[in-house]
């Protein structure tokens, strides 16, 4: 966190040598034991959970995972989670019977490792089974802290993929709209509602119908990525990894948007456009398919203005993506002199905790140690987050690779590889020394992050909260599970109603109050004292 992170660099080809096996293992790192399976040679067994998206095919189809099952010498019945997973966890995790492995990110989180004490195994004993794991914890030492436990065990792997930007969300507005209507590009929150205004009235994507278009669009909630909280930077608060539950660091000291006066303000603002008519009327019931689908429109016709996404043409497809601008971060009014910021989320686009775990229980854990080794391995990762070789990458046959274009031309890169593979959820280690010529859909995240590199200009010392990087013990992870529980029941049906049917402005004291009692006042004193500390030893 030290280290300030030049994030926006060229991503095309990256000019280092490729990994050339395990640092000092004198072998190579990509092997596992000498022969697969147990000592019969017949497969061990093992159960799997991932938590995948829902365009992702199965899992038997994708040629990489089978290769590395066949070389682990496992045979893995998976259970595939695309919905619902949090309602299922609690309860499989209480009952003790859980499989070998869990993959996904976050699918156990350190949380779980505190209340389940017990029934998760201690990997930091068992890594010299897996030396492409050590490879990553020497190469990438920010992984080891993640992995690591403030009692030095080791229960969740993380995954390193070093490619993503700073942002994971960018601002997008239907340009072609703009110039069919003569308007300018919006600055400020009031001419935003303008602009959304003349969308919903004047017929913007020129079809004859003036009702069809959807002037503002998101997936529901209020912070995360895709989600209007972003809209926080337009009066100084820098969001860390999306802070889906509302915290973020302001000059040291750790807070909670939720319950800061700047909320309100914007609450407010997304109210006055719910009664206007300039918001999805959808926005708090449609799921993220549906959201996805209805900014792919119709043909060459447009259906929502204004929006935020991870590039343009995962948001709106191959043939609407060129109609859109990506936007820099707008100014809550025009006197506003403050500084604009977003969403910093560098650490949560790059890496992640807890995306393999296993069981305590399993039988034979020496061979889901050889299918983790596998899994982290280089040439392995790459195909975990893109797809198979073949098929989704190219061998050059030097030594180097690059991502191919989709076999369906109609279909943009960003859902290519969602389709294709585990992508972003798997468990898996790119170094930064492999060469791999990126698909155009990241090429294409490079030029649209443009706008908001002012605004990303941040202090990661005083200004982005170390979430991944800090272990709280299993007292105060319990107590803070708990309330976040409580807080954001609260946060999110409030959040609704207000932008639906207003309110904030008479219930927000109540609401200030019920929140400090739901937990949140013992969450920032708890955060705090932990940030405090890291920060001393860093």
């Amino acid at each position: 966190m030290k280290k300030r992170v030049n994030v926006f660099i060229s991503l095309i080809v990256i000019t280092a040598l490729l990994l050339a096996g395990c640092s000092g293992a004198g072998g190579d790192a990509n092997e596992s034991a000498e022969t697969p399976g147990d000592q019969t040679g017949k497969k061990v067994k093992l159960t799997a959970i991932i938590t995948k998206h829902p365009l992702t095919k199965p899992l038997a189809e994708m040629e990489w995972l089978q290769k590395v099952e066949e070389t682990a010498g496992v045979d893995i019945e998976w259970q595939e989670i695309t919905a619902d997973w949090g309602q299922k966890k609690g309860t499989m995790l209480a009952s003790g019977d859980i499989p070998d492995l869990f993959i996904g990110p976050n699918v156990i989180t350190d949380a779980d490792f505190a209340q389940f004490q017990g029934l998760f195994q201690d990997l930091s004993g068992m890594l010299d089974q897996a030396p492409n794991v050590q490879n990553m914890f020497n190469e990438k030492p920010d992984t080891k802290v993640i992995a690591t436990q403030s009692d030095g065990k080791i229960y969740g792997l993380p995954k390193y993929q070093r490619f993503w930007p700073a942002s994971a969300s960018r601002q997008f507005i239907n340009q072609q709209w703009l110039d069919h209507l003569g308007l300018s590009m919006p600055t400020t929150w009031d001419e935003l509602y303008e602009v959304l205004v003349a969308f919903k009235e004047k017929d913007a994507n020129g079809n004859g119908d003036p009702h069809d278009e959807i002037p503002m669009d998101w997936p529901g909630g209020i912070g995360g990525y895709f989600n209007p909280a972003v809209l926080l930077g337009s009066m100084g608060i820098t969001l860390t990894d999306g802070s889906g539950q509302g915290y973020f660091v302001e000059d040291g000291q750790v807070k909670n948007f939720l319950t800061d006066d700047r909320y309100k303000t914007m609450v407010v603002f997304l109210n006055k456009l719910y009664k206007a008519g300039l918001i999805n009327p959808e926005v708090f019931t449609h799921d993220y398919t549906k959201y996805q689908s209805i900014a792919r429109g119709e043909g060459d016709t447009a259906k929502v203005g204004f929006t935020w996404g991870w590039v343009a043409s995962d948001r709106f497809g191959e043939q609407l993506a060129p109609q859109y601008a990506s936007m820099p971060p707008m100014k809550v009014s025009a006197d506003y002199a403050g500084k604009l910021s977003w969403s910093y989320d560098h650490y949560s686009l790059n890496y992640g905790p807890n995306h393999i775990v296993m069981s305590a229980k399993t039988k034979n854990k020496e061979a889901a140690m050889k299918f983790i080794n596998e899994l982290y391995a280089p040439e392995v990762g790459m195909q975990v987050l893109f797809g198979s070789l073949g098929p989704n990458i190219k061998d050059n046959g030097d030594g180097t690779y690059a991502v191919l274009p989709p076999a369906d031309a109609k279909m943009d890169p960003g859902t290519w590889k969602w389709t294709s593979t585990m992508a972003d959820n798997g468990a898996f280690y790119i170094p930064d020394s492999l060469k791999l010529t990126l698909g155009t859909d990241m090429q294409e995240v490079l030029g649209q992050s443009e706008p908001l590199e002012a605004a990303l200009e941040v202090d990661p010392d005083k200004d982005v909260f170390p979430g991944m990087f800090i272990k709280y013990s299993t007292l105060d992870n319990n107590a803070m599970s708990l309330n976040n529980t409580n807080v954001m029941n609260l946060a999110e049906s409030s959040f609704a109603k207000w932008v639906t049917k207003g309110g904030v402005e008479a219930e927000w004291d109540a609401y200030i109050k019920e929140s400090e009692k739901a937990g949140l006042k013992q969450n920032l004193e708890i955060m705090q004292k932990y940030y405090d500390d890291y920060m001393n030893q860093n």
